[in-house]
């Protein structure tokens, strides 16, 4: 009897992943950006022959996708091994070679959007000062290009323009949860909210008509739909859901319909909302998590979407009501029920603040005992029921997964949400702890058969949690986490660094300093005590690779063992299939070993 060899969990890195989609104006296909080669590249399908075909062939992460209205090029910006500085160019409408549009070496251009015509584009960029955004229009047919606006005070970002071209608006950031938006109109600038100085969060903006949509938390600790009346100025609030903030938004300008994405923790909701009256309805979903949602001139809805088991897919809503898929993204090797779904489980921290958290539990036939401690990255962002090839990959190695949502997580409101800001190293790590205690009394850890692992905000927790709580863990794993909360504050990019005083601290103020001082994981390397793997790449610019090196530095002069991997050719996160897998593979060895040299 030929016996089939079981499926290795290696193959789950060989599942693709789609990072965002554009519909064309006239619906027949959809483009999106993935990385089905193992490196990332534009590819389409036709809808009413849904096979996929390649667009692009550069091997680099696509940070903007548009069909042109009159289809005759795609727009698609492009960066280089993980820098994150955008560049705009044009391909043929059937894919080809691309022809360079917006380009600045070292500098990023953000696209918006192009007028309806497709002959202009709308963008922001730092290409004439990195201090700041300031936002442009270049005519393709000219070759000339104009300044809507010049950057100010924070990250000011161009996000909608009206279909005459005669209004635009802005998003200007100054923290996570206060980001503000100004309508330029008739050479004048008018803030969508009646106060731009109470901090609050404006996002997810469309013109529908004289009206500007938006989602906000103004005056609200959650973020609702609201409508800005342009010739009035009158502010309206047009649904506000009974639990959840709203995340996305999609207008359909003919029905005068919104699609509003609710996230209520880990999971969200899709509502389909009437302008004019306010009424809604919740709409069912064929995923748990939505990245992305649109609507094209028929009506009919496209989401980008999936559950902890199952891939994110683009799904097309169409107009008797039923969802199909346009993509079916399938793990190598696995279906959904040879993968784990999360318990979603609650408990009070040390101060009686009630967190959420997802609960990973290996299946019987592979379980080892062993957890990892996951605190996710943002640090205002969550763990939620989305698919990570990661997690599943340590199960089908026998690790449970715990992935608590400490303060400052998103989707609990904005209270909870700002709740980190100026206090990365107290409150959040205090809850970790807190979490894992709770962890332990429930019988579903053992104290003795712990790991540690985080990336971003969550290397940085790992490493903090390491100097201040080694006792819990057996090892650590730090990938391209903040070592030094005073070097990192100032190596960001320059146009974040007016936000970092909100989200972080300012180093030069003394009384922050001293409190980042505090906060920083170098300042306790005496309490380093455990084996610590080290992930970091190169061309980071988020959490520059110096972060990464005094820390291993430092501990290595301390005698300390630390395991030190460097990806030339990465940025802040792991955008090629064979440093994903290179990446990964070492931290199973790691755990594994120390698995065993603890072992009884």
């Amino acid at each position: 009897m030929i016996q089939v060899p079981r499926p290795n969990p290696e193959q789950l890195f060989f599942t693709p992943t789609i990072l965002g989609f554009a519909v064309a104006k006239d619906e027949s296909r959809i483009a999106f950006a993935t990385n089905f080669t193992g490196s990332y590249d534009v590819w389409a399908v036709d809808l009413d022959a849904p096979f996929p075909y390649r667009l692009t062939s550069e091997g680099q992460v696509p940070h903007a996708l548009h069909f042109d209205p009159q289809g005759r090029y795609v727009l698609v910006g492009f960066d280089r091994d993980g820098d994150e500085n955008a560049q705009l160019y044009l391909i043929p409408p059937r894919g080809g070679a691309k022809h360079p549009l917006r380009t600045h070496e070292g500098r990023r251009f953000m696209f918006c959007t192009t007028s309806k015509d497709g002959n202009r584009i709308y963008y922001a960029s730092d290409k004439d000062n990195p201090r700041f955004l300031c936002g442009y229009v270049y005519d393709l047919d000219s070759g000339e290009e104009r300044t809507l606006y010049e950057g100010e005070g924070g990250a000011t970002m161009l996000v909608a323009v009206s279909d005459d071209e005669s209004s635009w608006v802005t998003l200007t950031a100054f923290a996570n949860t206060y980001q503000i938006a100004h309508l330029h109109r008739g050479g004048k600038r008018v803030s969508l909210t009646p106060d731009a100085s109470a901090p609050h969060m404006v996002d997810a903006v469309h013109f529908l008509g004289d009206r500007v949509i938006f989602a906000t938390d103004y005056e609200a600790d959650e973020l609702y739909l609201a409508a800005y009346d342009a010739e009035t100025g009158a502010l309206a609030r047009i649904f506000v859901p009974e639990k959840g903030s709203l995340t996305h938004v999609a207008v359909h300008e003919a029905s005068e319909t919104a699609y509003a994405v609710v996230m209520r923790g880990v999971m969200d909701e899709l509502y389909r909302i009437h302008v004019p009256s306010g009424k809604a309805e919740k709409l069912d979903l064929p995923c748990d998590v939505i990245a992305q949602v649109e609507v094209g001139d028929s009506g009919r809805v496209y989401l980008l979407g999936g559950r902890d088991n199952e891939p994110g897919n683009v799904w097309i809503l169409d107009l008797d009501g039923t969802w199909r898929p346009l993509t079916r993204i399938h793990p190598m090797g696995f279906s959904a029920d040879d993968l784990v779904r999360a318990e979603v489980v609650h408990f009070p921290s040390f101060d009686g603040l009630e967190l959420e958290a997802l609960w990973f539990r290996a299946k019987p036939e592979v379980a080892n005992g062993y957890t990892i401690v996951w605190p996710h990255g943002g640090p205002q962002a969550a763990e939620r029921r989305a698919f990570r090839k990661l997690f599943q990959y340590w199960l089908l190695h026998g690790y449970h997964v715990f992935a608590p949502n400490f303060r400052g997580s998103t989707g609990y409101g904005s209270r909870f949400m700002r709740m980190v800001e100026r206090d990365w190293g107290d409150g959040p790590r205090k809850d970790m702890v807190a979490s894992i205690e709770w962890l332990i009394q429930q019988g579903l850890a053992d104290r003795d058969k712990l790991f540690l692992v985080g990336g971003s905000y969550g290397g940085y927790m790992t490493l903090l949690l390491h100097g201040r709580h080694a006792e819990w863990f057996r090892a650590c794993v730090d990938i391209f986490g903040p070592s030094n909360l005073i070097t990192f504050a100032k190596s960001v990019p320059d146009f974040w660094k007016p936000m970092m005083k909100q989200w972080l601290g300012d180093p030069d103020d003394p009384a922050d300093r001293e409190r980042l001082i505090q906060d920083s994981p170098i300042t306790y390397l005496d309490g380093m005590t455990k084996p610590m793997l080290v992930i970091q790449g190169a061309n980071d610019p988020r959490v520059v690779k110096a972060e990464s090196d005094q820390i291993v530095q430092a501990l290595r002069d301390k005698g300390r063992e630390v395991e030190y991997i460097v990806f030339e050719d990465e940025g802040h996160g792991f955008m090629k299939l064979e440093n994903e897998l290179e990446a990964y593979r070492r931290t199973v060895e790691f755990l594994d070993r120390h698995r065993a040299a603890g072992a009884p």
